[in-house]
């Protein structure tokens, strides 16, 4: 339930092409937010989860893991991986422990069912709890920016779909929500769905790794992780 979009008189030359494409490519929708629901089930159904969220980026979809379980108390995560963890565990009002360990791929965010898969791509790579991909331009599906939550879970994917677009009910009219809670604006572009789209058709396949306890320093000893 969206206003007649795009709103402004972009230059045609300037307009970002992925809907173009995706049109010429034998796609079609009604609403571009439908955009987001193919990709979303594309990805879903890639990773042999019931659901997909899709999100601005992985590191966002680890913070609103952590605010749908009420998490609280100390987070133990790998000592070699990413700085934005860490720190996303921080923002959420926990504590990261950071430990030596080996890992390849995805890793938990214990004691919680969260997972931080941002380096795997692997066909029936969903296994269990809430596991986050990442679509950075490193990644296997190279949009630019964004992740995707996967979950069986159909109550954690409603309220996941609320929390990353503010709290809205995007199958209601703006003008009707009442706005259950107050949410993040963590919410994927349709063009950047549409590139998703476009990626995972040309780059079909299940891919090793990408990431490991190898690929980052040991963070344990930096002072902004150890000062709160």
């Amino acid at each position: 339930m969206h206003k007649i979009w795009p709103l402004g008189q972009v230059l045609g030359d300037l307009q970002r092409p992925e809907l173009s494409l995706l049109k010429k490519s034998g796609y079609s929708w009604k609403d571009p937010y439908d955009i987001v629901d193919m990709f979303e089930e594309k990805v879903a159904k890639f990773a042999g989860a019931k659901f997909g969220i899709a999100i601005d980026c992985c590191s966002h979809g680890l913070f609103l893991c952590l605010k749908y379980f009420n998490a609280t108390g100390s987070i133990t995560i790998p000592s070699r991986t990413y700085v934005s963890v860490p720190m996303q565990i921080q923002h959420a009002g926990c504590v990261p422990k950071l430990v030596d360990m080996k890992w390849t791929g995805r890793y938990r965010l214990d004691p919680y069912p969260i997972w931080d898969g941002a380096v795997r791509w692997q066909e029936n790579m969903y296994t269990d709890g809430l596991h986050v991909v990442s679509f950075q331009i490193k990644k296997r599906i190279p949009i630019g920016r964004g992740g995707m939550i996967l979950t069986n879970d159909e109550d954690a994917a409603k309220w996941l779909r609320k929390a990353r677009h503010d709290g809205r009910d995007l199958k209601i009219s703006y003008a009707a929500d009442d706005f259950a809670f107050s949410g993040w604006h963590y919410y994927m572009t349709p063009e950047d769905a549409a590139r998703g789209i476009l990626l995972m058709d040309a780059i079909p396949g299940s891919y090793p790794d990408s990431g490991n306890h190898q690929t980052y320093i040991d963070l344990s000893a930096k002072r902004i992780l150890n000062d709160n």
